[in-house]
């Protein structure tokens, strides 16, 4: 199959007050990795080549290739051609030279899922993870998780904890991903909710409490036996269906955010 058969080169449009959400099954798109490892970069394949095990070295290719396909069709450039730079905690940006058209992006990636989010001009972090059931959710959430993030999870019937364990970690690592700042942001400094369907999961920040009234924190749909999340600067973001089929059978826009009429009125 070839990648222009499957996945139109048309320029995708994306508006200022958008955010779109792009999910990739890395399981199918990896096998066939010679119609799209070619738009890597050389630092790119040097980390792909890094990976010890062949499925997550196919995982990271995959991922990184076509999140620089879906980059190429909203700048209207060649895939191979996208340049990136990487923050001191590590979030990617576009090269200097590319941002003229103010578009930000977020990628994360588990268990055979990607997750892209892409916008203008704010910043957003997104966090997909495959949901694990055989591992002590409450000592690692005593090393990670506010107090208060704690005692709901303590709350819940034992059978319940790992999927909102996972509920609560990927709407954690979304907020530190937004902000930029990754684990230099300490994890017990800001509370979420961890109930199934949460719009405003952002609870609380500390030291500023102003801090939470910034952002929307807000779960994803990644499919069965996963848990994502995406967090957005500015308030009254809200999910919606994609406008029509966009992508292809593995590489597909899964919902467009975008701010309630209250807050644009506010811009």
């Amino acid at each position: 199959m070839n990648i222009r058969d499957d996945f139109s080169a048309e320029t995708l449009s994306l508006g200022d007050d958008e955010v779109h959400v792009w999910r990739v099954d890395l399981n199918a798109a990896a096998a066939s990795p010679s119609q799209w490892e070619q738009v890597l970069s050389p630092d790119e394949r040097e980390r792909t080549a890094r990976f010890r095990f062949e499925k997550d070295r196919l995982h990271f290719s995959a991922a990184r290739s076509w999140l620089r396909m879906v980059l190429g069709r909203y700048l209207g450039s060649a895939p191979g051609t996208l340049r990136f730079r990487y923050a001191e905690k590590g979030k990617p940006s576009l090269d200097p030279s590319q941002e003229a058209n103010r578009l930000t992006f977020n990628i994360s990636h588990s268990g055979g899922v990607a997750l892209f989010a892409f916008t203008r001009g704010r910043e957003v972090g997104i966090d997909v993870e495959g949901i694990r059931r055989n591992f002590d959710t409450e000592a690692i959430a005593r090393r990670f998780f506010s107090a208060a993030e704690q005692a709901r999870l303590s709350d819940l019937p034992a059978d319940e904890r790992p999927e909102a364990f996972f509920r609560c970690w990927t709407r954690k690592e979304a907020y530190i991903k937004a902000r930029g700042e990754g684990l230099s942001l300490p994890l017990h400094q800001f509370d979420v909710s961890i109930g199934v369907g949460d719009q405003n999961a952002l609870l609380a920040t500390r030291p500023d409490p102003g801090e939470a009234s910034l952002w929307s924190l807000s779960n994803l749909e990644a499919g069965r036996d996963f848990a994502a999340a995406i967090a957005i600067a500015g308030s009254g973001w809200k999910a919606q269906p994609p406008p029509g089929q966009m992508g292809s059978h593995f590489c597909a826009m899964i919902c467009t955010l975008r701010p309630s009429a209250r807050e644009k009125s506010k811009d």
